[in-house]
């Protein structure tokens, strides 16, 4: 489904039936009737399944989503710092919340949506009378949709402590009484729904490379595996045994027949440059990322270029590399240059090329990962929005990368006194690095923060299973300080940049539901926020 079809069909919101009529409440607990003579007679025809579904992907590219939002709460890891003065963002970082902070605060409203759309379509569709393949995929991508962001919501705001999981809504409870929804004793009933929800869309959907190009970014069978094997991972930091299940779902992706592999020519600075530009969004190692183009998708990018573009575009300066990150890659590791810029790095941008300095960044460093589309001198309307306020690039912001797979095998392998270094080599290698012998979870941690760094696949949250957070976090965060801040070759100190936190794991290890949404619901906030 490229960028433009989920225009027409999402951004759009044509779909008064499904998208007003309940659908899409403002709150999981503002269930409308459902015995509107419209939204009955709007599941009649596919193209109203084939519109359904597209729906489902509209919070996929929301600012708040997977633009900045759930970015927010990967940012209080070690391996960045707000770039730029920020009271919110400052707050969020520093775990000194209130629930109210807009930045964050539409998260859980907005995953419930679309998961209330994605219970209409397990409803409505399976009584329609389209053909059999089309409602497969529907109903696929539903289970998908739906149990992709209870997979967010369960491990950014519930537990198997004090506070449980969050709210379980299904097509079979979706209709009860506004604030009767209650949260479940323990996030492992999130865990055993989500695997449940994403072993039918794995049951249901193709594989990748069975779809046409216009339907590329429709969840795919690759995808519910990864995001089972995920969820397994995450599961098992309270049942051990559940790192069996995480093995046997990542050889599934390897070996669904879709040809996943590492991006490896045998040279790792192309090959891992490349990897991370919109010339490998559909190969083999993207299993799920954010579709995006120049007319919408992830603002990520934007988010992490230089404050205002050095004059050239209007990047944002968020989200910048600390010194310790830098200091995490290992001397020949090709992934450095390609994940890091600092004083002096040369790069090309919208056709000249330039050493790297900024006269913004609170590190004196920037992301690198994301700068590949700012390269051409034609980039702008050809790669990059031209809106500045909406800095979209043609790049699909990676969510999931048959990397992350790899990596979580490893783990697994190792957390249960097995031998990873088969996956993690591979990892490795394609780096251009010698393999490991008899890997430990020390490698293990290294490997998953240099390799992901930057990415969606959430270091903050790696710090928290691991119980890690509270020593990473008692630390400050160091950054560099150049004399001359314009020019690349200003000499500079390593100074702190941000203070050590008080991270207390009784209660930080989750984030506040918004207040909105406790004060409509009738849930109990997590303790201590």
């Amino acid at each position: 489904m490229k960028k433009y079809s989920l225009s027409k069909y999402s951004l759009v919101l044509g779909l008064s039936a499904i998208l007003s009529l309940g659908a899409c409440s403002s709150d999981f607990t503002e269930l409308d009737p459902k015995g509107n003579t419209s939204y009955e007679n709007y599941w009649k025809s596919e193209q109203d399944a084939v519109e359904a579904a597209n729906s489902l992907y509209h919070m996929m590219m929301q600012d708040e989503m997977f633009g900045r939002g759930f970015f927010w709460y990967i940012n209080a890891s070690d391996d960045m710092v707000t770039g730029r003065l920020n009271a919110t963002a400052d707050n969020i970082k520093n775990f000194n919340m209130n629930g109210d902070e807009n930045y964050v605060n539409g998260i859980y409203q907005n995953a419930y949506k679309v998961i209330r759309r994605a219970n209409d379509i397990i409803t409505k569709v399976p009584g329609m009378n389209i053909s059999e393949s089309v409602k497969n995929r529907v109903l696929g991508e539903a289970y998908f949709m739906r149990g992709f962001f209870y997979f967010w919501l369960a491990h950014t705001y519930g537990d198997n402590d004090r506070n449980g999981g969050v709210p379980i809504i299904t097509e079979a409870n979706m209709s009860q009484l506004a604030g009767s929804y209650k949260r479940p004793a323990s996030v492992v009933e999130n865990y055993d729904h989500i695997v449940k929800d994403l072993t039918k869309a794995a049951e249901l959907l193709p594989l990748f490379t069975q779809y046409s190009t216009d339907n590329y970014g429709r969840a795919h069978k690759d995808a519910a595996l990864a995001y089972i094997t995920k969820t397994y991972l995450y599961w098992a930091q309270y049942d051990k045994s559940k790192y069996n299940e995480v093995i046997k779902y990542a050889d599934a992706v390897t070996n669904s027949g879709s040809g996943r592999t590492l991006v490896n020519t045998g040279n790792p600075a192309k090959d891992y440059r490349e990897l991370h530009s919109y010339k490998n969004n559909w190969k083999s190692e993207y299993i799920w990322s954010v579709n995006s183009g120049i007319e919408g998708g992830s603002i990520l990018p934007g988010c992490m270029l230089e404050n205002k573009g050095w004059g050239a575009y209007n990047g944002w300066g968020y989200y910048t590399p600390t010194e310790g990150l830098y200091q995490e890659f290992e001397k020949d590791d090709a992934r450095r240059k390609v994940t890091l810029l600092v004083f002096g790095d040369e790069l090309t941008y919208f056709g000249k090329t330039k050493r790297y300095s900024s006269e913004n960044s609170l590190s004196g460093l920037q992301f690198n990962k994301y700068m590949y589309e700012y390269s051409t001198e034609d980039a702008l309307g050809k790669f990059i929005n031209t809106n500045g306020d909406k800095p979209t690039t043609t790049y699909n912001v990676p969510l999931m990368r048959y990397a992350e797979v790899l990596l979580m095998k490893a783990e697994a392998q190792i957390m249960l006194g097995q031998n990873g270094d088969e996956a993690l080599n591979k990892v490795r290698v394609r780096a251009g690095l010698a393999p490991k012998a008899g890997a430990t979870m020390v490698d293990l941690k290294h490997e998953r923060r240099v390799e992901l760094a930057g990415e969606f696949a959430n270091r903050h949250f790696d710090l928290v299973r691991w119980g890690d957070a509270k020593e990473a976090y008692s630390k400050p965060l160091y950054g560099r300080i150049h004399k001359d801040r314009s020019n690349p070759d200003s000499p500079y100190t390593v100074s702190e940049v941000w203070k050590a936190r008080n991270f207390d794991a009784s209660y930080m290890h989750v984030w506040p539901i918004p207040n909105r949404a406790v004060q409509s619901s009738g849930i109990k906030q997590n303790v201590g926020w």
